[in-house]
């Protein structure tokens, strides 16, 4: 039954992908030449006024452009031309330290208040005030105190991930069967290993839910951090590519956007699906 379902889901997707080109093709086709010219007025104004070429590219576009990329991930012609996998890199490697930083801080914490009632009540004043501010609205705070770019790129990361991972954790610690831990208590097992043996499997799926949702707003957040300190990343080549007026690469690296958040989503997702038992 699952497998079927696999199957028939793949096959939707394959025919949505496949109209979605095909509109996108048929959207952004040539129409012709739209009129006579001066050879130096066409040259000027290019195929968009010539041949009445979309300024859109097409999917064919993109993926030429896109094999080029592949082929040579890693080039380094200056500051504003590397590879896209050294964009890449230094994008994925800002939202790991920052997000490893994040890790270290929320769980602790997390089960810290999830297993006290007065700490939870004494810090949640302070969870609320500071959670709902823009991860993007510290950058100038942290780009005058740190005076780095790099840096306080890795430190909006640590402020975007940190609070879905600090409430889950709370939440996954503070809801734990209490029969499991009133045995734990008759079997005169101690608070650290009860943490450990008891209450962290029990709270697992949704400790790790956390930071599933953490990495994916990480990921968000990157791209456009980047575009504000400018040098390297995904999202610094986005915005220099918008201003080089090249839309290719700007698609092409949405799309790389899109894949690498599925993936890291998909990790998190795998190892949550592995501590998950029914009860």
């Amino acid at each position: 039954m699952n497998a079927s379902l696999r199957f028939r889901a793949a096959v939707v997707s394959i025919v949505l992908f496949a109209a979605f080109l095909g509109i996108w093709h048929l959207a952004t086709r040539s129409t012709g030449a739209v009129g006579n010219m001066s050879p130096e007025y066409a040259k000027l104004m290019g195929l968009t006024a010539t041949q009445g070429k979309s300024a859109m590219p097409g999917p064919l576009d993109v993926g030429a452009k896109l094999w080029e990329h592949l082929r040579q991930p890693f080039y380094d012609n200056g500051p504003n031309d590397k590879g896209l996998g050294i964009q890449l890199g230094y994008s994925i490697a800002r939202v790991g330290l920052g997000y490893l930083l994040a890790v270290i801080v929320a769980i602790p914490l997390g089960f810290l208040i999830g297993m006290s009632p007065l700490i939870s009540r004494a810090i949640d004043p302070f969870i609320q005030i500071l959670k709902p501010i823009s991860p993007l609205a510290w950058m100038p705070l942290a780009l005058y105190t740190i005076k780095d770019s790099s840096i306080s790129a890795i430190f909006v990361i640590f402020i975007c991930s940190v609070w879905p991972m600090l409430l889950n954790t709370a939440f996954g610690v503070a809801a734990v069967r209490k029969e499991w831990i009133n045995v734990a208590r008759t079997l005169e097992v101690g608070t650290v290993r009860r943490a450990f043996t008891v209450i962290l499997p029990a709270a697992a799926p949704t400790i790790l839910t956390g930071m599933r949702i953490s990495i994916g707003i990480a990921w968000l957040v990157i791209v456009a951090a980047e575009m504000l300190v400018g040098g390297t990343g995904i999202g610094y080549f986005v915005w220099n590519e918008w201003n080089n007026l090249s839309i290719t690469n700007v698609i092409i690296a949405i799309l790389m956007i899109g894949i690498v958040g599925m993936l890291l989503d998909q990790i998190l997702a795998r190892f949550t699906r592995m501590v998950t038992f029914p009860e």
